[in-house]
């Protein structure tokens, strides 16, 4: 979910053409597994400082086309969720079965 500051940008007319553009320049392959991206990141972490900087969340360059798994590993080191939860592939919340935590790790 988008901080505060950049909520208005994500909804913007310009990120939705910049970020569509961008997915569909790369086929909706993810640049890092070659899986199906779904997500357009920002390789330059957005900041009160650049969010208004076009240079910045405009610039494809700074942009790459990522699967879901592959942005929260960009994210979070640790596992984003309590013990006994993860992500499947559709990037829905679901508990695990007994003891697959340790397999997952």
């Amino acid at each position: 979910m988008a901080q505060d500051f950049a909520a208005a940008f994500y909804t913007s007319e310009a990120w939705i053409k910049c970020r569509d553009g961008y997915l569909k320049s790369q086929n909706y392959v993810c640049e890092r597994c070659g899986g199906v991206a779904v997500i357009c990141h920002h390789k330059e972490p957005l900041t009160p400082a650049n969010i208004n900087d076009p240079e910045v969340t405009l610039n494809w360059s700074l942009l790459q086309a990522l699967c879901q798994e592959c942005h929260n590993r960009e994210h979070f080191t640790t596992s984003p969720t309590r013990e006994g939860l993860a992500f499947d592939e559709e990037g829905n919340l679901v508990q695990l079965p007994p003891h697959a935590e340790e397999k997952a790790s």
